[in-house]
């Protein structure tokens, strides 16, 4: 080799045509971690593998073709660009080091594939989130959910499961996509005191993620058998929660270990949010519509933070309304027995009553506002999307009459009830509301034209004797309790009293 090749800043190997080395450069031993002589030596035994092996079959070949090639060598944990000229006595083979291009080349064309996946979940979720706001029941949410991820190319299956009433072992609601060997083991798992990820999901009302499967020893041996055998690497489990109450759970089983990245786990945590209230607004819908309800009475005791607050104040306590507000609720209570400002006080020393303030105010009764954010049976009931009829609390103890639509939500509403709070079911009915389709006429033309924010803001107001005179409380208060500017509150009270004027006077024009 001429002292120009020995010199080279790239790899240079001169090999016999018999597939041995005779001279190899200084680059060359630096690049393939060579020392010593190595003249006489097969090329296997100075040169790397690869899982190819291009370059030893070259010299296996009846003749030796000039040829260039980029291969990767797991002992140098490299890639290297190879290229072979033909000489009379063999070939001279070059060897370049590309290991930054090739990582390179493969990080966009990850990102590539990973900007071409989130496309297609977005356009999967979208597709979904239209589903969940035209289906009519839950079990029609909970079927869309499953055949949309079941039947996608993306996942290999889908089902959806629920805690059966009375119990809490999970129900199978729905399934669908190639279930092979996989579904049968879940399926088999449930109940049987080795906790499946869904089970594990609803329990911490999380999202649940697993991958690789196969080296996931939380999860069960049976289903990490069964996904192996059919391929699955890894699953998502998404619970279905509204506020209290929980809806059930969905499992989704992929082929591809890196199925489910951070963002599509921040996309599904966003999902089951806007399954669980698609299926309490379904609820609402039933209620609002059906013919009759079921009223149920329930008894709560001293452990009932308004219980408590009418024991420690002597008072009677009505709840005129509520609003709810993201984790917790606005009630406005109606104080007979002491004053106002006497209940407002004895809240500090009560957890789970916040902000309490004066709204109307008489010597021995009046109305505050206070938000509760410790589990009630009021906070059930608005996370359920149940209509509470009454509420009443005196002498450490209270009665709360709630309705709910004639489907079989009874049973799983006293079960969330009992889980939250101490709530026995006191007395139940079932009551026409065919005397009410004229105020049921009103609510719904109410909820087809309001924004959910300007009936918030709407309910707020008038629960809060803003449209009284003298008013109860400022906008300023009102919007205090919101937690928006005072501009912002008048701005939806503007819109959604023009709204409420428009299906007034609509048909007189």
């Amino acid at each position: 080799m001429d002292d120009r090749l020995q010199q080279a800043p790239i790899g240079v190997l001169e090999i016999d045509a018999d597939g041995t080395l005779s001279e190899i450069n200084a680059a060359a031993r630096d690049l393939l971690d060579v020392n010593g002589s190595v003249a006489g030596e097969p090329l296997a035994d100075v040169y790397p593998q690869s899982v190819e092996e291009t370059l030893p079959r070259m010299f296996d070949a009846d003749e030796i073709t000039a040829t260039e090639f980029e291969e990767y060598y797991p002992a140098i944990d490299g890639w290297l660009a190879v290229s072979i000229v033909p000489v009379e006595t063999g070939a001279t083979v070059y060897v370049q080091d590309v290991t930054a291009r090739q990582s390179h080349a493969q990080t966009a064309e990850q990102l590539r594939a990973e900007r071409t996946r989130a496309t297609i979940v977005d356009e999967l979720i979208a597709d979904v989130v239209t589903k969940l706001v035209n289906a009519q029941s839950r079990e029609a949410i909970l079927e869309a959910i499953c055949e949309a991820f079941g039947e996608t190319d993306l996942y290999e299956f889908a089902w959806v499961g629920d805690r059966e009433l009375g119990r809490d072992a999970l129900a199978i609601q729905a399934v669908a996509g190639d279930t092979g060997q996989t579904f049968a083991a879940v399926r088999d798992t449930i109940g049987s005191g080795e906790q499946t990820p869904e089970e594990r999901a609803i329990e911490r009302t999380q999202v649940e993620v697993v991958h690789p499967l196969a080296e996931a020893t939380h999860v069960p041996e049976r289903i990490r058998r069964a996904g192996f055998a059919d391929g699955i690497q890894s699953l998502v489990a998404i619970p279905l929660v509204h506020g209290a109450d929980s809806h059930g759970v969905v499992g989704v089983y992929a082929s591809h270990a890196t199925a489910f990245s951070d963002r599509e786990r921040t996309t599904f945590e966003a999902l089951g949010e806007i399954a669980g209230f698609a299926v309490t607004a379904a609820r609402n819908r039933n209620l609002l519509h059906a013919d009759s309800v079921t009223e149920v009475t329930f008894e709560v005791g001293d452990d009932s933070v308004l219980a408590a607050l009418s024991a420690a104040t002597g008072t009677t306590i009505t709840v005129n309304g509520i609003v709810p507000h993201e984790e917790a609720i606005h009630g406005y209570l109606s104080i007979a027995g002491a004053a106002p400002d006497t209940v407002v006080a004895a809240t500090s020393e009560l957890a789970g009553l916040n902000d309490p303030r004066t709204v109307r105010a008489a010597d021995s009764g009046g109305m505050i506002e206070v938000t509760l954010t410790d589990s009630t049976l009021l906070l059930v009931a608005a996370s359920f999307g149940a209509t509470v009829q009454q509420a009443v609390f005196e002498e450490g103890t209270g009665r709360v009459v709630v309705d709910l639509p004639q489907d079989g939500e009874l049973r799983r509403f006293a079960r969330v009830a009992s889980r939250e709070v101490d709530a026995d079911v006191a007395a139940k009915r079932q009551r026409d509301t065919t005397p009410g389709v004229r105020a049921r006429d009103v609510r719904e033309e109410l909820t087809d034209r309001l924004t959910d924010r300007q009936e918030t803001v709407l309910r707020t107001a008038y629960l809060a004797d803003y449209f009284e005179s003298p008013r109860g409380s400022t906008a300023e208060e009102v919007a205090a309790s919101l937690d928006i500017t005072g501009s912002t509150l008048l701005h939806h009270l503007r819109a959604s009293q023009r709204k409420l004027l428009d299906a007034v006077f609509d048909d007189y024009e």
